[in-house]
Order: structure tokens, then C-alpha cells, then sequence
């Protein structure tokens, strides 16, 4: 049976669409609709719930050690108050999940995992414990509201002083008080936009959610959904698991290389540097007719050189783009290459991520 987030009956009284997601009943569009909702965080902001992603606390004095081991990114010189993300991966160098680490203070630090890797994640972690290190599962504690769009910085300033809300990208502020609720604010988000993710108690969620929206309603804040996100986020070429990364799939293959520092042992490197680039992630533009989708077969001069991971169409760019996981080296920016979408061949041209840049 799905859960519901802090902000169902919010969704509800706005007129959500809920749909079942990760385990969670959450609104995948509003009466606005998906493009709306996309183009009002490309040109002033939009409001999402993203309660469903997972949050864990991880302490101790070898926290550091011990993330450097099981994390591909390498989080030495993470301070206090900056964000990392960072591929986790198996022994075989597969991807278990990619998720973000905030560093709280010395020896404590909060990991955000993808919702639907929530369990598997924690299972995973839990299973590589050892030292002095302690990991805590507070999802269900814990709210996430992400805030995304230009006209972000005018909401939250009219919220909270200016030297309050975090100056740099991956950085945050805690506690900070936003309309009377106690937050982490961060300038992260997954959408290509600027904009900020807040993290509260639950309890406190309907109280900051609706305080935001009042707040954000001369900027053209608009609650959005589920496909706003997944197109936001394709159109700025941002992976997602499941698609452009798996547990068959390594994080250089993805394309994922900042993320991952061979120059340390963790979990999964040998593997990783022993399989090389077979695959790699490359962008199309969808230049014949139609929509290309995830897991069609790409062509190449007549030959299947990959597939497709995800794809769809682009509000604010006005096109069809997609995301193709293909044999290393085959295909170069601006070469043309057919999809195979339910028998019929699609022209699409091979270009550089992201498709949209702010």
C-alpha cells in the first residue's frame, strides 16, 4: 500500500492528480498542467513536494572513512555547510543508487537517496558498517520541499535575510527559519533551473508549503508534479536512476566521471577501471517525427550500436530530446542516428548535454 507525504491533503485542495510513485501517492501534474508547470520553472518558479526522496544520518568519527569507502566521490575536503554528490556502487562496479551528502558538522553528515532505493539502500549501507559509524533512516521524520525557478531568490527573500539563504551552488544554511518553520535550506535541485530544496519536520511541511506559495504568488509560483520534474530534468540532461544508470551499468558509462575518484579505494573501483568505456551517454535531438522513449534500439549506418534510457518531448526548448546509452567511440556531435520506436525508424542527431542551459 503506498504512503502519503506530509502534503497530500495540500496536493488534494489544489487539485493534484495523484498517481502511485516509489511507493508514495503524489501529484504527477495540476490543473495548470505539465508545460505550464515546466515553463513557469524556466521562467519564474515552481513548487514541488519531493517528501518521498529518503533521508539518512550517518555519524560517528569514521564517517568520513567509511564514505570515502562505500561512495565513489571522494568527501576529504567536503566542509561544513557544502553539499557532493556522488555514484554508490556494488563490488562489480554497478550502481547501487547516486545521491547527494550534506555535511552537518565534523563526524556528521545527512545522505539524500532516490525514493524507490530507499529500502536497498539502507540495507546496502547497513551491511558495510563497521568503526565508529552510525546510520540512522530519518526519511519518515523528514519533508522535502524543492523551490526551483529565477524568481526563487525575490520568494525566499522575502522570507528570511539575504545572508541566510545559501550564495553558492551546493551549498546550504541550517537552521535558518522560513515563515516560523526551522529549516535546511540548500541551492540544489533537480531540474536545471535555479532554485533551493528545504528540508523540515513533517509536521511542519502543509505550514511552509502553503506559507511559499503565498509568498511566491507575485513571482508566479505554481504548485508542480511528477512530470514536470522528469521533464525539467531531461532537458537539462540530468541522469535518473533506473534509466541513464543501473546496477548493469557503471558510472563512467554514465557519465558520471566527476563523481568518481579512482585515485581512492571504495566499493566497486577495480571493477570500474577494469571495465573502462565500453558504453558511453550521449544526447539526441529527435529530428524526424515522433517521441523517442526509453529502451528503443538506436541505429548507426544500419547497425544497433545502444538504446534509448529516457526521452520525451521539451516544453521550454520545443522539441523532442532524448538520452541513448551506445557503444564507446561509434558516434561523434552531430552525427545522425536512427531510433527504432515501434517499428518505424526516427532521424535523430547526435548532441551535446545538457540540451538546456541557464
Amino acid at each position: 500500500m503506498e504512503k502519503k507525504t506530509p502534503l497530500y491533503e495540500c496536493h488534494l485542495a489544489a487539485g493534484g492528480k495523484i498517481v502511485p510513485f516509489a511507493g508514495y501517492l503524489l501529484p504527477v501534474q495540476y490543473p495548470a498542467g505539465v508545460i505550464a508547470e515546466h515553463n513557469a520553472v524556466r521562467a519564474a518558479c515552481g513548487l514541488f513536494d519531493v517528501s518521498h526522496m529518503g533521508e539518512l544520518l550517518v555519524e560517528g568519527a569514521d564517517a568520513l572513512a567509511w564514505l570515502n569507502e562505500v561512495l565513489t566521490n571522494d568527501f576529504t575536503s567536503l566542509a561544513v555547510g557544502r553539499v557532493r554528490y556522488s555514484p554508490m556502487c556494488y563490488p562489480d562496479g554497478g550502481v547501487v543508487d547516486d545521491l547527494l551528502v550534506y555535511k552537518l558538522a565534523e563526524e556528521k553528515y545527512l545522505i539524500v537517496v532516490n525514493a524507490a532505493n530507499r529500502e536497498k539502500d539502507v540495507e546496502w549501507l547497513r551491511n558495510q558498517l563497521h568503526g565508529a559509524v552510525s546510520l540512522r533512516d530519518i526519511s519518515d521524520e523528514v519533508a522535502q520541499l524543492a523551490l526551483q525557478g529565477p524568481a526563487s531568490d525575490a520568494i525566499l527573500a522575502s522570507l528570511l535575510p539575504a545572508e541566510q539563504i545559501p550564495a553558492k551552488y551546493y551549498s546550504f544554511t541550517a537552521p535558518v527559519t522560513v515563515a516560523g518553520v526551522e529549516c535546511l535550506l540548500s541551492q540544489t535541485g533537480y531540474t536545471g533551473s535555479k532554485g533551493y530544496e528545504l528540508y523540515c519536520r513533517a509536521a511542519d511541511a502543509p505550514a511552509l508549503w502553503n506559507a511559499l506559495l503565498a509568498a511566491g504568488e507575485p513571482h508566479g509560483l505554481i504548485p508542480c508534479g511528477l512530470g514536470s520534474r522528469d521533464t525539467l530534468r531531461l532537458e537539462a540532461a540530468m541522469p535518473l536512476y533506473g534509466h541513464e544508470m543501473d546496477e548493469t551499468i557503471t558510472p563512467w558509462e554514465a557519465g558520471l566521471d566527476f563523481g568518481v575518484k579512482t585515485a581512492k579505494n571504495f566499493i566497486g573501483r577495480d571493477a570500474i577501471v577494469a571495465k573502462g568505456r565500453p558504453r558511453e551517454r550521449i544526447g539526441l535531438q529527435v529530428t524526424g517525427r515522433g517521441i523517442v522513449r526509453e529502451h528503443q534500439d538506436i541505429y548507426f549506418n544500419g547497425k544497433c550500436i545502444g538504446h534509448s534510457t529516457s526521452g520525451t518531448h521539451c516544453p521550454w526548448l520545443n522539441g523532442a530530446y532524448a538520452m541513448a546509452l551506445v557503444e564507446s567511440g561509434v558516434v561523434q556531435e552531430g552525427d545522425t542516428v536512427e531510433a527504432d520506436v515501434r517499428g518505424r525508424r526516427v532521424a535523430c542527431l547526435v548532441v551535446p548535454m545538457p540540451f538546456y542551459k541557464r
